[in-house]
This record gives C-alpha cells, structure tokens and sequence, in this order.
C-alpha cells in the first residue's frame, strides 16, 4: 500500500474511534480483520499512526479547531509532503482544496491549555487535580508478565531470551517480569506451554497481598477473565479452592481455557452465592479503567460524568454484598484499576461508616510479610499504585476485616 492509501485506513478507523462508542482495540483489529489483504508492515504502519493520533487527540483536535478527522490528519501530517498522500492516487484521500491549503497555511503557533497538553479532558483534569499523574498516565505501558512455574524466574528469564524475547525483573513483585518493548506472545513456546501469562505488576502485587490460603473459603466476585484467581491458585500450588463469579458470563468462561493452558483446576465458577458466607471476599470492582489510559488512552474520552456516577453506585451495592457474604472475622478486598478518589478512597470511607464494625488491615505489616522489597506507599491502610509511583497501571487495593 501507499502512505495514501495507508492514510485511508488511518482516517476511517478514527472516525469511528472518535463516535466515542467502542473501545479503539475492537475497532482495529474488526477493521483489520474485515481487510485481510492488508499486508503485515501496512497493518504495523496503520496501527501504529492510529494509536499516535489517538495518544495526541486533544493536542490534534486544539490545532484543528474541533474533532473533524481530515483537518486532525491535515495538522498531524503539516510538515509532510501533503501531495502525496492526499490525492495521490484513486485509493488516497481527497486532495487538499484550496480553501484547506489556505486554512492551513493560517496557523499560528498556540500555547496548549494544561489539561489539552496532558491529553485530558477538562472535567477529568479539574477532578484529578494531579500534573505529574496526568502526565505519567500519558507514557507507554511496559509488557509485564508473571511466571507460572515452579522453576522460578531466572529459567523463564533465560527460556525467553532463548526465544529471542528479552525480558528484566519486576521491580516489586517476585512472579514478575517486564519488558519494556511491546512483546508479540502469539508464537512464545513460554506462553503456549503456560510457563507466563499476561499480568500488570500492580495486579500481580494485589493477587499477593490478597494473602490467599488453602484453609481458607474464598470468593472472587468481580473475577472477569479469571487474571487474579489464577494468579492466587499459582501462589497456592493448587491446593486450596477458589469460588469466582462474575455478572458477565462470557468473560468468565475464558478462565477455562486460560486455566487449562496454566494448569488451574482448584477453581469453581459459582452463578448464585446464595447464604453463602466466606474467609475472604475479593471484590474487583467494575470501575471506570482510569488506571489503564496508558494502554488505552481513548477511554477517558468515553468516561463522562454519569457514566462516572453510575459507576460508583455499582460499586457501592456490590461492597453491600461482600460485607453480606463475609464470615465475622473474615477479610474483604476492595480493588480497583482507577486512579479516580471517587471510585478508590471514597468509596472505602463510605464503607467504614456504613459498616462500623468493619476495620482496615495494616497493608504496610501484610506486604512485609509477603514481600521482600519495600513498601512505596505513604499510608499504612491501603496501597495507591500508579505509573508515576510504582511504575504500573494505575490500581487500589484496600483489606478490611469484618468484626
């Protein structure tokens, strides 16, 4: 293909991307998918200029003077030879008019607004509040994978590195593992044979601070694709047994094979707790994924305030029923993989006076037990992670203890 033609593609993905509808992930691999004969370096470029323009939307759309497509392409592309990508054959884009090349040639040189250079929009940055947050939420996301074998990660480390895949330590977590580059696992013979899996180090770190046990009835009610209690069935040795739910029951049938390919079996997937009551109650909260941007910056532009709202409202009822389905002198944990204090620190105060008996475990004493490294967190209650502090997604992670 020619850049025009590459350019095509580019813009036709935006214009759906920027509908605010779909995640852009579905978007481009269903545009891809229906577009087989795109070759594998077209399908490189493509993604790739999408995802900048998509990193650089509010910085594009300030220049452009609105979210049209052709002028945020125009203003992306302005140091480029214009003729020959736009117009330059029948599968190019329409050539520039000249009302546009005037147009183009009209911009000044502005001073982006703070919450514009952060790439955040407005009602997001005045909540936030943060500078330094923002902008680490704006960096790529390392590759970070967990290990999943009893030989531990220095064979892993060397087993990939003999696949060509080259791979360092976590800082924190000691199943980690992390590239810094982004990593292809398609054809990884670690990743087939279940030695790796695909985890975030904040959410590896949570999976062990959970401070799961054998003895113990747990329930992972929010378990999703199953990341956390496949993780916690690892750091088990599969002895013990996990309860999962979930109210999406399409997501929670991909633990079954991911469990297969991990060699998990000690899980049971539970559809009504009933009277149930258990030790430990792991709640993943649904939440608006603030401390993923990094990975996938066009879901803020999706967050809108009573999405927002809606949200904490579901996490409050679903905190309801771990306090419910929790044995007196058992634990509830209440995670989220946002940076928003409505979702995390909120909604912890909320539960504490709602529920006076329930009381905060000490998570600086917990992960000393667990853990080799030091704790980077300034508070003894809960742990806030994020890009800026820890170098991963952005995640909170708060115990309590059901009196």
């Amino acid at each position: 293909m020619k850049n025009g033609a590459r350019y095509r593609a580019v813009a036709e993905i935006l214009e759906a991307v920027f509908e605010d509808k779909q995640p852009a992930d579905n978007i481009i691999n269903t545009y891809l998918r229906e577009r087989k004969y795109i070759g594998s370096k077209d399908r490189r470029f493509i993604v790739g200029k999408a995802w900048d323009i998509i990193r650089h939307r509010r910085r594009l759309c300030f220049e452009a003077g609105g979210e049209d497509v052709r002028k945020m392409l125009l203003v992306y592309l302005k140091d480029e030879d214009l003729d020959l990508i736009f117009g330059a054959d029948e599968y190019a884009l329409p050539a520039l008019s000249k009302e546009e090349k005037i147009w183009l040639k009209s911009l000044e040189t502005e001073l982006y607004p703070i919450d514009v250079e952060l790439e955040t929009p407005k009602w997001l940055f005045d909540k936030i509040g943060n500078e330094a947050l923002l902008r680490a939420m704006n960096t790529t996301a390392p590759a970070d994978l967990r290990i999943n074998t009893a030989c531990g990660r220095d064979e892993v480390l060397a087993k990939l590195r003999g696949e060509g895949l080259f791979f360092a330590k976590a800082p924190y977590s000691p199943i980690g593992i992390r590239s810094e580059e982004r990593v292809n696992l398609n054809n990884c013979m670690a990743y087939q044979n279940g030695e790796i899996d695909v985890q975030d180090e904040a959410s590896q770190l949570a999976s062990i601070l959970c401070d799961a046990r054998p003895d113990l009835e747990i329930m992972d009610y929010c378990a999703g694709a199953g990341g956390k209690t496949l993780t916690m069935l690892y750091l088990m040795h599969n002895q013990g047994k996990i309860a999962v739910h979930d109210i999406n029951w399409g997501r929670l049938e991909a633990i079954k094979d991911r469990a297969v390919r991990l060699g998990a079996k000690e899980f049971e997937i539970v559809k009504d707790l009933g009277d149930k009551k258990y030790d430990l109650f792991i709640l993943d909260a649904p939440c608006s994924g603030s401390g993923t941007w990094r990975r996938s910056p066009d879901a803020k532009f999706r967050l809108v305030p009573e999405k927002l709202n809606e949200i904490v409202n579901i996490q409050r009822q679903v905190l309801d029923k771990a306090y419910e389905h929790t044995k007196r002198g058992g634990r509830i944990v209440y995670m989220t993989c946002s940076i928003l204090e409505d979702e995390n620190q909120r909604n912890a105060k909320w539960f504490e006076a709602k529920y006076p008996d329930v009381k905060r475990v000490d998570l600086r004493q917990l992960w000393a037990h667990k853990l080799d490294v030091r704790c980077p967190f300034e508070r003894d209650d809960e742990a806030v992670f994020s890009p800026l502090l820890t170098g991963t997604d952005g995640f909170y992670f708060v115990m309590f203890q059901k009196g």
